[in-house]
Formats: structure tokens, sequence, C-alpha cells
């Protein structure tokens, strides 16, 4: 009995160190956001916090229903003015980009999104010194509430989300 109990602990335990660390493969023709706070202080991440969240409020809005790579970059194309009035509701001093663009890599809930450059929409507030958000426009990976989901549920969701545009 007792070395069942162990071979179970052992096959549960390397199984969980396979599952970290995991790389989730988002699709080439995925679509990303990147905002970059001025700087790591704290009124200038607040500032990201919140233009992150109306940008990501109101693209969910435009980009919830689409099921294609060339619809949503038509869509958040076409609001561009959109997103900039959005930023200057909070500050003047800032860069947008909407094209191909470089992307750290960065590991979210145990899975790992390699760098590389990517179709997304980049946005630098000021300097562009400090810590950066950044998620997937499209599929609306970005829009999942980061409370609602743990690992395991996180991954199934994304997972759907990725089967529901190939």
């Amino acid at each position: 009995m007792k070395k069942i109990v162990f071979l179970l602990f052992l096959i549960i335990t390397v199984l969980l160190c396979l599952n970290k660390n995991k790389s989730l493969l988002i699709p080439s023709n995925a679509i990303r956001i990147r905002i970059i706070a001025n700087s790591n202080d704290i009124i200038d991440q607040k500032e990201k916090i919140v233009i992150k969240d109306e940008i990501n409020s109101f693209l969910f809005e435009k980009l919830k229903d689409v099921n294609n790579y060339e619809t949503a970059k038509k869509t958040i194309n076409n609001n561009l003015n959109n997103i900039k009035n959005i930023i200057e509701n909070h500050t003047n001093n800032y860069t947008i980009y909407f094209g191909n663009n470089y992307f750290p890599e960065k590991e979210y809930k145990g899975t790992k999104y390699k760098e590389g450059s990517y179709e997304s929409l980049v946005i630098n507030l000021g300097e562009a010194k400090g810590n950066n958000y950044w998620c997937v426009l499209f599929p609306p990976i970005c829009m999942i509430d980061e409370e609602k989901f743990d690992d395991v549920t996180y991954d199934l969701y994304v997972k759907q989300l990725l089967n529901k545009i190939n």
C-alpha cells in the first residue's frame, strides 16, 4: 500500500513539473497590445492601468464577436482615433504604433509567451521607461477577468478562444 501511495505521489509530482512553464502557442494571426508606463512611479503605473482598462473595455466591445484576423485588424485600425481619445483623457504625452512590434517573453499563470515581433498595438506613455502591460487583443484573451479563473481554467478558456479563430 505504501508503494502504491508513493508511486501515485511520484507520478503526480512529475506531471505537475512537466506542466510548469509550458508554452502556449498564440497563433500567428493574433493581435497583441502593449502599454508602457512613463516610469515605475506609482502615479505613472496607475495611469497605465487606467488607460489599459479603458482601452480593453472599449476594444472588447468592438472585437468580442470578431472571429477572423483581417476583420480584427481593420476594426482596430478604424478605431485608432477613438483609442487616442481615450489616452488623451489622461495624457497628451504618448506615442501609438499599430503594426509589427517587438514583445519580450512573458509568463502568465504558468504559461510562457515567447518573445518576438508581432502584429500589435503599442502605446508608449511619456518616456516609456516603466513597467509594461501586454496581452492578446485578438482573440480577446485580454478581456478575461484575471480573478475569475484559476490556472487550469485559464488555460482551457484560452485554448477554447484560440480554437475558435483557427
